[in-house]
This record gives structure tokens, C-alpha cells and sequence, in this order.
């Protein structure tokens, strides 16, 4: 049996040497992969069985729900949904001093949940918002950083494919009760943001107001609510078991079809193609990330890797607080070099065992987890949504720096609150009867 240690080594090695050099994520944890197999099994052999990995992981029923979600998040966002969800956070949020940045959190919140990406609710969103916040005087950095913070609360705020692929990878955790606990853990995302936008705006004088014509509220409320309803829709459905999550997707679909083409009118079937190459590319992408990934985890358990890794993280301390703290540093670690999919699927399987023997729920892990890797989505270096909140905001990544720090010690309190008080999260999930 090899070392577990020299199998490590090699495996990290060569992936951030190929990541260095460029190469794309995918075939960088797929070389890895291969070359640690190597280490125990004749290359014939090796190759042979990374292959089968790579193609059999992909043979899951669960699967189905993720280009569903996909192709549902890729309609809303060319719908012409996110201007209705900005004048629709304007009702709340207009007479707040800072108004125009919690209209950009209030607006990621809502988008980034129908949506399902960080990406999308970033752009469509901080498209919309910050030009207007520098228009109206707010610091053009500061503007962006709160649409980059706030961008990630759609990976939580179901539906989500993040939390099935965690279902599938944990051996069958509850889809309805993580969707459940993340709408929480997100929504408290975006008041630590919120909490910080206060505070800045009070600091800055951020105090100018705007609000819609009179009589408007209505019609924007009636414009808004359908796109609203699909989150209720989704989750209320799986909840009450009245479909599947793999249904739910596929209902997903229709819905979004129905408002776009039937009700806004804002696409036409001229756009479909269009909206379906977009969905097979980010689909394409996603699952050979997913194929990949399965590679790595059997490079993992042929080396003894697991089991060295939770020896050796068992063996810090008997404390389950302190063990806790190790694995979320570890989590945070990852997330900010490696994608969410990938992440999720690769460590699932090592560290959910871990936490179990101290008691965690796998729910509330499951919770955790993604909260987070998605904090990895706007940090360095590898962070996606710091990098297009940037281009969003036409400014430069190292000026984003320090307006971001108070946004994420706020992301950070709120996820120490929800490791260390896992009633936060699980208290909805419990009450709706899904745990």
C-alpha cells in the first residue's frame, strides 16, 4: 500500500502545476487523477479504470435535475426578469439610506434564487445597479463589492443544484430539507450584507432616497410575483412530495417557458436556440467537471487519502467544536481554488464521515459545505464572481479588496453562527416536516 502522504503530494502536485500552467480545470484533476492511480495499479490498468470512473459517474437518474435547473436559470436570465426584481426590491428598500445598494443585495437575493447562478444574478443585477449607484454618487468600489458579496445567496437560496449534487454525493440526503435550511443560511447572508451597507451608507452619506411613481406599486408587485412564485412553486412542491426534485426541475422549465414566451413576452422561439446552446455549453461543462471529479475520488480511496485525512484531523482534538473549525477552514481553503461541482462531489464523501462521528446532521453539513465553497466564488485567487462582479463594475479587482473585507467578516460571522448554532439552518427544514 502506498503512503498516503507521497499520494497526496503527487496528486496536489500535479494539479497546481497544470493549473499554473493553464490547463483547464477539468483535464487538470483528470491527469492528476490517472497519475496517483498509477502509483498502485499497472498503467493499462489505470488507464482503463479512470475511464470507466470518469463515464459511470455520470450514470445517475439524479443527474437529470441539474440541465433542467440549467436551462430554467439560462431562460430567466435572458427574460428580462431582473429589471422587474430591482423595481420590485425598490418598494422595500427606497426609503433606507443606501437604498440603491440594498436594491442590489434585495435584487441578488431574488435573482440569484430564481436563476440558481451567482454569475447571472452578478451581471443582470450589478448591470442594472451599479451604474446607477455611481450616477448617484456612491463610491463606484463600493458599489461593486456589495454586488460581488451579495452575488453568491442565489448557490443557497433554492433551487439550486449545488444541494443535489451534495444529495447525491452524501448517499441520499433530503433535497427538500437542504433546500429548506439554505433558503435560511442565505437569507442571512444577504442581512450580514445588508448590515454592512448600513453601516457604510451611514458613514459615507449615502442618504439620497428614490421611489417609484405613485400607484406603480401594484403593477410592479403583479410584474414580479410570478418570477417570485417559482421559488415557491420548486420548493413548495418537493416539500409537500408533490413531485421529485427531478420533476421539480423539469417543472422548473415549464414555468419559466410559460413567463418568458407566454406572459412577459420578453423571448420568442427565435431566441431558443440561442438559450439551448447556452444551456449545452454550461451543461457540457458542468458534467465533465462532475465525470472528472469521480476520477479523483477513486485516485483517493485506492491510496488510503480519506482515511489518512480524517485520522489526521480526528487526531487534532477530541473537541467536536474545534474539529468543526478545522474542516471549515479546510472548505474555505478549497473553495477558493476549486469550483463549487467539483468540490462538493470530491469531498463529500471524505469529510461528511468525519463530521458525523461528532454528531453533525448531515443536512446541516450539507448546509455548510456550500455556504462554504461559495464564499470561494468571490475570493482570491481563483474566485469566478469576484472577478466578473469586476468586469461588471469596470473596475479593478485590487480596488475591490478593501471595500469587500467588511462584507466578508460579515459572511464569516454569519457562517460561524449557523456551524455553531445549527438550529438556525434546521429549525425551517424540521418545521416543514422534511428532516
Amino acid at each position: 500500500m502506498i503512503d498516503p502522504i507521497i499520494a497526496a503530494s503527487m496528486l496536489v502536485g500535479i494539479f497546481v502545476v497544470l493549473l499554473v500552467l493553464g490547463t483547464p480545470i477539468g483535464l487538470c484533476i483528470v491527469l492528476a487523477s490517472s497519475a496517483t492511480i498509477m502509483l498502485v495499479l499497472p498503467f493499462d490498468i489505470s488507464m482503463f479504470t479512470t475511464a470507466q470512473k470518469v463515464f459511470s459517474s455520470l450514470d445517475s437518474f439524479a443527474l437529470l435535475a441539474v440541465p433542467f435547473f440549467i436551462l430554467s436559470g439560462v431562460i430567466m436570465n435572458n427574460g428580462g426578469i431582473a429589471t422587474r426584481l430591482v423595481n420590485f426590491a425598490k418598494l422595500f428598500t427606497g426609503r433606507i439610506p443606501g437604498s440603491l445598494s440594498y436594491t442590489n443585495i434585495a435584487g441578488n437575493m431574488m435573482f440569484g434564487a430564481v436563476s440558481g447562478s451567482a454569475i447571472a444574478a452578478s451581471t443582470s443585477i450589478g448591470g442594472v445597479m451599479i451604474p446607477m449607484s455611481a450616477k448617484e454618487g456612491y463610491n463606484r468600489n463600493f458599489a461593486s463589492a456589495v454586488n460581488i458579496a451579495s452575488a453568491p445567496t442565489g448557490m443557497l437560496i433554492p433551487p439550486t443544484t449545488a444541494f443535489i449534487l451534495y444529495a447525491l454525493a452524501s448517499g441520499g440526503t433530503s433535497i427538500a430539507a437542504l433546500f429548506a435550511g439554505g433558503l435560511v443560511a442565505g437569507s442571512l447572508w444577504g442581512i450580514g450584507c445588508m448590515i454592512v451597507t448600513y453601516i457604510v451608507a451611514k458613514r459615507n452619506n449615502y442618504t439620497n432616497f428614490f421611489s417609484l411613481q405613485k400607484g406603480v406599486a401594484w403593477k410592479v408587485t403583479r410584474d414580479a410575483l410570478p418570477s417570485l412564485l417559482l421559488v415557491v412553486i420548486i420548493v413548495g412542491g418537493i416539500v409537500k412530495g408533490i413531485f421529485t426534485a427531478i420533476e421539480a426541475s423539469a417543472v422548473a422549465v415549464i414555468y419559466t417557458v410559460y413567463l418568458t414566451l407566454g406572459l412577459y413576452k420578453t423571448l420568442t422561439l427565435k431566441d431558443m436556440p440561442k438559450v439551448l446552446t447556452q444551456t449545452f455549453v454550461m451543461t457540457g461543462i458542468i458534467m465533465f467537471l462532475l465525470a472528472t471529479s469521480s476520477a479523483m475520488s477513486f485516485a483517493m480511496a485506492m491510496t488510503g487519502i480519506p482515511a489518512a485525512l480524517s485520522q489526521m484531523i480526528l487526531g487534532i482534538s477530541d473537541n467536536p467544536a474545534m474539529i468543526l473549525l478545522v474542516v471549515t477552514l479546510f472548505l474555505l481553503v478549497v473553495g477558493a481554488f476549486m469550483d463549487i461541482g467539483p468540490a462538493i462531489l470530491i469531498f463529500t464523501p471524505i469529510l461528511l464521515p468525519i463530521v458525523q462521528k461528532i454528531g453533525v446532521d448531515p443536512v446541516h453539513f450539507g448546509i455548510l459545505m456550500v455556504y462554504n465553497l461559495a464564499i470561494g466564488t468571490i475570493t482570491p485567487p481563483v474566485g469566478s464572481g469576484l472577478y466578473v462582479g469586476a468586469s461588471v463594475g469596470q473596475v479593478k479587482v485590487e480596488n475591490l479588496i478593501k471595500p469587500l473585507i467588511p462584507f466578508y467578516v460579515s459572511i464569516v460571522a454569519v457562517l460561524l453562527l449557523i456551524t455553531y448554532i445549527p438550529q438556525l439552518t434546521l429549525f425551517l427544514p424540521k418545521l416543514l416536516g422534511v428532516m
